[in-house]
């Protein structure tokens, strides 16, 4: 492709995990062309699609903070997004547990800084009240703080309705284009990445684990990334009655320290630990790792033990060394860096993409509203809590897929394989399968159902 024949595009967007993909969306909202690169075959793919997906109400963030002010926006926007699109999100609570004088004494110093958050639905309660709520809970709890409006959803589906939504209004998404280098001109900045060279006249660095590389591109060196590991423990759906609600530890500050949690799956989740590395790729789960959450959770839930495990996994968060998201406009440049965004990322998305089109225009972005816009994609549900297409007489009546069960653990049909291989965004492989059908991730992990699910798949993806 020469010069002359490249697509100058007005924003391109690095990175398409959720925070990405809700910038991309929010700016398509508008007159101009977008393009959201992403270094993986899929979106979603890195940081977002293995965090402990609570959706925060922002009551423990440090008040005062562009993290405070975008948990609690974004807590209501991804809310009123999720309603009109089917993310499913239970609103389950969650009561952080004191287990010592330390704790228990910390605890109105929480309960003013929710206050001084905008959250005034704590409450500290003794810890009879910890255990009329949470009777599996282990010995010892001294006392508690109620956060009622905690929740839980598909961090899964959040990402990919954002990046459909976006697309569907125009966004040019490109996958597997990883970038490798920026030249910053007087009127446009070229990107050189593998999917061949990408031209913008700003840039918006929302690349997660990588996005302090990405700065230095553009002639900083003001933070670091530093990948943080969280393992997780996923148990059986079996241990749900054990915990109906999320159980939080005392936040420190490397973070929020363990929990745990229901999923909207049906399972229950322990973790996540928090171990600092060099790599930025190393997802795997250790021996090391595996035998701290379980002694975490020996103290927290002890009947958990007992229960049988479906899964471990890890993540990485991109910590960095800065006590706040660091998110920041360079109008000589025409970029924008949006770093350092921890797990809340989840719930603050959205109110991040706002703040990002904020920038723009007061850095000279002209922005002119489109008058219609599409509607919002409706995503298939993957929570336990609202219907699945198994349980819909009418909709089997209709379409028999829908009744033909293919992975029996999670229940999942030959329609909704179908579906997500004809979605605007499909699965490129078996994982981004996984992801948008709970496919192969119940307790036989694909043992039993493997073949036939990726026989359905490889013949829609030969259509």
């Amino acid at each position: 492709m020469t010069t002359q024949d490249m697509t100058t595009h007005d924003v391109v967007v690095i990175g398409a995990g959720i925070v990405g993909s809700a910038i991309a969306r929010e700016l398509s909202g508008y007159h101009l062309s977008v393009a959201l690169l992403e270094a993986r075959d899929d979106v979603g793919d890195g940081t977002s699609k293995a965090n402990t997906a609570i959706l925060h109400t922002g009551f423990d963030a440090k008040p005062g903070t562009l993290e405070s002010a975008m948990v609690r926006r974004g807590y209501r926007l991804l809310s009123d997004f999720a309603s009109v699109t089917g993310i499913p999100v239970e609103r389950t609570g969650a009561i952080l547990v004191a287990w010592d004088r330390e704790q228990l004494d910390a605890l109105p110093a929480l309960l003013d800084k929710a206050k001084a958050n905008g959250y005034h639905g704590c409450d500290v309660i003794g810890p009879d009240a910890v255990y009329a709520e949470l009777p599996h809970l282990g010995e010892g709890a001294l006392g508690g703080l109620t956060v009622p409006d905690e929740s839980i959803t598909c961090t899964w589906t959040v990402n990919l309705a954002l990046a459909t939504d976006a697309v569907n209004r125009g966004v040019a998404l490109r996958t597997g284009c990883r970038v490798e280098s920026v030249d910053v001109g007087a009127e446009f900045t070229e990107l050189n990445t593998t999917g061949g060279p990408v031209r913008a006249r700003w840039v918006v660095n929302a690349a997660g684990l990588t996005a302090d590389l990405v700065d230095r591109w553009f002639g900083y060196a003001r933070f670091t990334v530093t990948p943080r590991r969280g393992e997780l423990i996923v148990y059986d759906k079996l241990a749900r009655p054990l915990v109906d609600k999320i159980v939080l530890p005392v936040p420190t500050s490397i973070g929020k320290g363990v929990l745990v949690s229901p999923t909207v799956y049906g399972n229950v989740m322990l973790g996540p630990t928090a171990e600092d590395l060099r790599d930025r790729t190393d997802t795997a789960t250790s021996a090391a790792g595996f035998e701290f959450l379980l002694a975490k959770g020996r103290d927290l839930i002890p009947r958990l033990l007992d229960e049988e495990v479906t899964a471990t996994y890890a993540g990485l968060r991109a910590a960095i060394d800065h006590g706040d998201y660091l998110i920041d406009a360079d109008s000589g440049r025409r970029y924008v860096l949006v770093g350092g965004i921890r797990s809340t990322g989840l719930t603050a998305g959205m109110a991040i993409a706002e703040h990002v089109r904020d920038l723009l225009e007061n850095a000279g972005l002209d922005l002119l509203v489109k008058t219609e816009l599409p509607s919002a994609p409706t995503m298939p549900n993957l929570g336990e809590a609202f219907p699945r297409p198994y349980q819909d007489d009418a909709l089997i009546k209709a379409d028999g897929a829908y009744g033909r069960i293919v992975c029996f653990c999670e229940r999942v049909t030959e329609g909704e394989i179908r579906d997500a291989c004809r979605a605007v965004i499909p699965p490129v492989g078996v994982d981004g399968l996984r992801r948008r059908t709970r496919a192969m991730n119940g307790r036989c992990q694909g043992f039993y159902c493997g073949a036939e699910v990726l026989e359905s798949f490889e013949r829609e993806t030969r259509r």
